[in-house]
């Protein structure tokens, strides 16, 4: 008989199978049992047919890399700490010394800095490229071109590209694409399948998607995801995910699964609100200008109107306003001080509204043509009422008069 600390240890009981519930179930694991030598020799993890490591996945882990591969039309995925670690472990994936990069001006700030301050310690050079201008793409493509990164919309000031120019010019010339798309989080359109009656379907090579924005939709959950179609590519990028350990927590594994049924719901949410909100705020003189894609005025929004009227959001739940240049810096930070609904934070996607104020001069190679000259400040819509959040920016407003 064994010491009754053992039988807490080895307890012979087993629940029964059949067990369903509106959430999977939440399975937490280092160590994976194998029922023999030959079993743990045969078992394959990269085809997600058997468990061997917790880092390589669980049942939880993997429902959750399939709905997302549903969510954006891929077939592949895998998970990582943050979206900015899905930017990275591309890059780790399918570049080396001598190769080169090419980034869209208006490219999230922290894959600038990876570039700029990680890559070029390797040997991996960049280049930015105009990200509303095809042709400044296609020719600062060389033979040394491994990797085009595209963003739509583009971060903080969201204009939105020529997508499908961009990519026919990358397929073209056989250079990998891979999209940041944590704005359109697989709703606002398909990145795999950008034109859904061509054949063969013409989309990025590689989704990169922070999870912590709309998968989770609490700002409580930072996860990222890499998900490709080409089975060689994706072996690449599971393989540097394996060598550099890239887990996670399966606790946050299930707060993304029980906020993905409501993304939907609330990516609708967030982007109506924001439409109402950016169409008044255009009325506002203080503001030069407003961008967001659905405007007409802004920067990109035939190319966000032919690729995105027909998605279940379209238009995400970001907004930019261009203060006039008459108001100082010190004058636009008081004002972002002044709203009371609006929270000073980074990130998106979660209930609560959030506000910044940039210095774009200091985040562009030079000053996009298409924007006023002003001081930016981006706004986050969350899901309070919309008539409270337009009161909040009226008294700023006031206060700044």
């Amino acid at each position: 008989m064994s010491h009754p600390v053992t039988d807490l240890i080895h307890h012979a009981y087993v629940p029964p199978v059949g067990f369903e519930a509106p959430q999977p179930g939440v399975f937490k694991a280092s160590t994976v049992i194998f029922p023999s030598v030959a079993a743990m020799r045969n078992r394959e993890w990269k085809d997600k047919s058997a468990y061997t490591y917790g880092l390589h996945g669980t049942p939880t882990s993997y429902q959750l890399e399939e709905r997302l591969c549903s969510v954006e039309g891929g077939l592949q995925c895998v998970l990582v700490p943050s979206g900015l670690a899905a930017l990275g472990l591309v890059a780790l994936s399918v570049l080396k010394s001598g190769d080169e990069v090419l980034l869209p001006d208006n490219v999230y700030g922290p894959n600038k800095a990876l570039v700029e301050g990680e890559l070029m310690h390797w040997g991996i050079t960049h280049q930015y490229y105009d990200p509303m201008d095809p042709q400044d793409l296609e020719a600062q493509i060389s033979s040394r071109t491994k990797l085009v990164w595209l963003e739509a919309a583009g971060s903080v000031t969201l204009e939105f590209p020529d997508l499908l120019g961009l990519l026919k010019i990358c397929k073209q010339r056989k250079v990998l694409t891979a999209l940041d798309n944590t704005w359109g989080a697989g709703l606002a359109f398909k990145p795999f399948d950008l034109v859904p009656d061509e054949s063969p379907a013409l989309g990025v090579d590689i989704s990169a998607h922070a999870l912590t924005k709309y998968p989770s939709g609490g700002g409580d959950v930072l996860m990222g995801s890499v998900i490709t179609r080409d089975p060689a590519l994706h072996l690449r990028i599971k393989l540097t995910h394996m060598r550099f350990g890239l887990g996670v927590g399966m606790n946050d594994v299930e707060a993304i699964l029980r906020s993905l049924p409501s993304m939907a719901l609330r990516y609708r949410a967030h982007d109506e609100a924001t439409r109402t909100l950016a169409l008044w705020a255009d009325t506002q003189p203080e503001f030069v200008q407003v961008l967001h894609p659905s405007l007409p005025g802004s920067p990109g929004h035939m190319h966000w109107k032919a690729l995105c009227v027909k998605g279940i959001g379209g238009a995400a739940g970001l907004f930019s306003v261009m203060l006039d240049e008459r108001f100082s810096q010190a004058q636009t930070d008081a004002f972002c001080d002044a709203l009371k609904l609006f929270k000073l934070g980074y990130s998106w996607g979660g209930p609560m509204s959030l506000v910044v104020p940039y210095e774009l001069a200091q985040m562009r190679t030079s000053w996009p043509t298409h924007l006023e000259k002003g001081t930016l400040v981006r706004f986050s819509i969350g899901l309070e009422d919309v008539l409270d959040l337009q009161q909040d920016i009226s008294q700023a407003l006031h206060a700044l008069r």
